[in-house]
């Protein structure tokens, strides 16, 4: 473990509705049951491809069933069609859109949370067991660095490669924001040129967070960046090739829905692209060609693999 805390910025609360949380026996409402609980996910999405990431890791194809989404939601509120029974049987006349990631109770046919965070840790103490083939991705005395660098993800990259690339902004704030991103992405390669993961020799739930960071840095970011920015960001040879590394894993690179991801953000974006969409920095379909099979098993209606 790094005996240096990662530098982080606070990050907003999360404005979901539904916090549930799975327990660990009956008494806690909602308790680990094999195949009682459904996962709601869009690999497009960011939080959603995060969880299915973990979903794999853990090994939870037979335990809880996913359902897949489409990429794009099709609701005009932005939401998924899909979803709208569910949100309305779990809170009536729900006053926003019916969004993803999920966790939803088959035993209530309610929602249990929409939190990603709370479904993260839930899956991995409640459900992981102890195989000893699947990563401890919440090991003891390792919280507070996870939720460091989650919270580094969330503000000095994602943030930070937004204001960076938003053209309606002044050229001092998105100079900042470059410069923000830049000595973070510094710092990990430092951090990866001496280990083999963020935290350590071992994968947690850091390196998760942190590899769809980039994944998002490269293929939606990047689009709104100049050229001499890209290339700087690009400059970081240990960390491109720990996202690399990870690309080629099995739950990791299965989830990776590229044309989704680009589909997605074309719906939603008015920003103007910029000379830094035509740098690319990785060739994303060549490491995970390796990877075998394509995304988490679909359930059925009845929650079974379809």
């Amino acid at each position: 473990m790094p005996s240096t805390p990662l530098t982080t910025v606070p990050s907003l609360a999360s404005s979901r509705s539904f916090h549930g949380r799975i327990g660990c026996d009956a008494n806690s409402g909602y308790h680990a049951v094999p195949r009682r609980y459904r996962l709601h996910l869009s690999l497009s999405c960011p939080d959603c491809l995060q969880i299915a990431i973990t979903h794999s890791l853990l090994g939870l194809e037979d335990t809880l069933p996913v359902v897949l989404l489409p990429a794009i939601p099709d609701r005009p509120d932005g939401g998924h069609s899909a979803l709208h029974a569910l949100y309305e049987a779990s809170s009536h006349r729900h006053p926003g859109p019916a969004v993803a990631p999920v966790l939803s109770d088959s035993w209530t046919g309610r929602i249990v949370t929409t939190h990603s965070s709370h479904i993260l840790r839930d899956l991995a103490r409640h459900f992981g067991g102890d195989a000893q083939d699947r990563p401890l991705l919440y090991p003891q005395g390792a919280e507070g660095e996870i939720e460091a660098v989650e919270r580094l993800c969330e503000d000095r990259i994602d943030d930070a490669a937004q204001v960076a690339g938003k053209a309606d902004t002044d050229d001092t704030a998105r100079h900042r924001a470059l410069g923000s991103l830049l000595r973070v992405l510094g710092s990990l390669e430092w951090r990866l040129a001496h280990r083999n993961f963020v935290l350590g020799d071992e994968m947690t739930a850091a390196d998760v967070r942190l590899w769809v960071a980039l994944v998002r840095l490269d293929t939606v970011h990047r689009l709104h960046l100049d050229a001499a920015a890209v290339h700087r960001i690009a400059d970081h040879p240990h960390l491109w090739s720990y996202a690399r590394r990870l690309a080629a894993h099995p739950a990791f690179g299965r989830h990776l829905d590229l044309d989704g991801i680009a589909d997605r953000h074309h719906a939603r974006c008015r920003g103007l692209e910029a000379a830094g969409a035509a740098v690319r920095i990785l060739d994303w379909e060549i490491h995970v060609a390796d990877s075998p099979g394509r995304g988490p098993v679909p359930a059925g209606a009845d929650g079974r693999p379809a």
